[in-house]
């Protein structure tokens, strides 16, 4: 990621729009692939769904070797999106089969750990890579890597057997449609954190944009290794709606900090909260589709992520250039209140369900 865009401003002499677009573009066929990749593991497998996915993204990363400009890379990042959204769907349904029911939100959690640790150690080796020898290594690495990705899912046990089907399966699975808008609807709180956390914190004097977020990521993996069987423990939907009021009061903290100690207690409240958001609405996808159906289910769930990085961060950022970058936290904390009244109204239908089945 740090290396791309040094080489289109570079090599290529591309501006920041070029930049902009070859970064963005592989959430385009992230966002359409996890539907057919969640229905392809639930009719042919997990492991050949995340096999495929991974021989996607090392695709992409030799692509990159192709000199085609900025439209190869384009061409390299579209192939990118499509082999990670496959890897990550079918790897969701792939690790439920896998987990015990009574831990399945915890193992969910640090299955998401696994994009973090990625996103965490992929910067310094590609740094490291460009610094000791060229561009070309740190392609050909980003290619090899996702092979050995591929080898180590081809070793893996895959205990779910496809059903034989007399019709297609749907690719969009309804049950996954109100718990996906509650995961859009709090990612936006993610996107405002992302993009102008350092810009809110500069133009307030306080500095240090990159701690607060670094303590942000920090408090999201602490919490999914120290409280990540929460969502086992108290119930996915009360611990959801819990994370969302957290993440909104996180959020307004941050919008209204005028020092480094407060905007570090918003990010630590934003970090654990978020970090709980995912595994907890997962599990409620879960519990209501069977096994056959698992895959389509959490394909619809995580797009609704994509969907709502992609719409939060250009969102936020016109929220700052009509008010201030607090306005972009502040427009974030109410999508997060957004997300936590679609769980509270989930979770009264629900309970308003079970008492008409219990009168009859």
């Amino acid at each position: 990621m740090p290396v791309l865009p040094r080489y289109v401003r570079g090599p290529l002499d591309a501006g920041n729009i070029a930049v902009g677009v070859v970064i963005g573009s592989y959430a385009i066929t992230g966002l359409i692939f996890r539907p057919f990749a969640g229905r392809l593991a639930d009719t042919r497998g997990r492991r050949p769904a995340v096999a495929i996915g991974s021989l996607l993204a090392s695709i992409a990363g030799f692509l990159y070797l192709v000199p085609a400009g900025v439209p190869g890379l384009v061409a390299a990042r579209l192939c990118l999106g499509a082999g990670e959204g496959m890897v990550f769907t079918a790897g969701s349904a792939w690790i439920v089969d896998l987990a015990p029911p009574e831990r399945r939100g915890r193992v969910i959690g640090l299955y998401g750990l696994a994009v973090w640790s990625g996103l965490s150690l992929g910067p310094p080796i590609g740094e490291l890579l460009l610094h000791l020898s060229s561009y070309e290594l740190v392609w050909i690495f980003a290619g090899a890597a996702p092979l050995v990705g591929a080898l180590v899912a081809l070793r893996l046990p895959d205990t779910f057997r496809p059903p034989v089907l007399e019709r297609r399966p749907r690719l969009i699975a309804p049950e996954s449609i109100r718990p996906g808008a509650a995961l859009a609807l709090a990612s936006v709180g993610y996107a405002a954190v992302a993009g102008f956390v350092v810009l809110h914190l500069d133009a307030r004097g306080v500095g240090h944009g990159a701690t607060v977020f670094g303590a942000f990521a920090a408090m999201v993996v602490l919490t999914r290794l120290i409280g990540g069987n929460l969502p086992d423990r108290i119930g996915p939907a009360r611990c959801a709606l819990a994370a969302a009021m957290v993440e909104a009061a996180g959020l307004a903290t941050i919008a209204v900090a005028h020092s480094l100690p407060v905007a570090i207690a918003g990010a630590l409240a934003m970090g654990a909260a978020f970090s709980l958001l995912y595994p907890s609405l997962s599990l409620v996808v879960i519990e209501r589709i069977p096994e056959s159906r698992r895959g389509a289910a959490l394909g619809t769930f995580t797009a609704f992520f994509d969907a709502g990085v992609g719409i939060g961060a250009p969102l936020a950022g016109a929220a700052a250039a009509l008010t201030d970058y607090e306005g972009a936290f502040l427009l974030a904390a109410g999508f997060s209140l957004a997300g936590a009244t679609v769980i509270a109204l989930a979770i009264s239908a629900r309970g308003r369900a079970v008492l008409a089945g219990q009168l009859r």
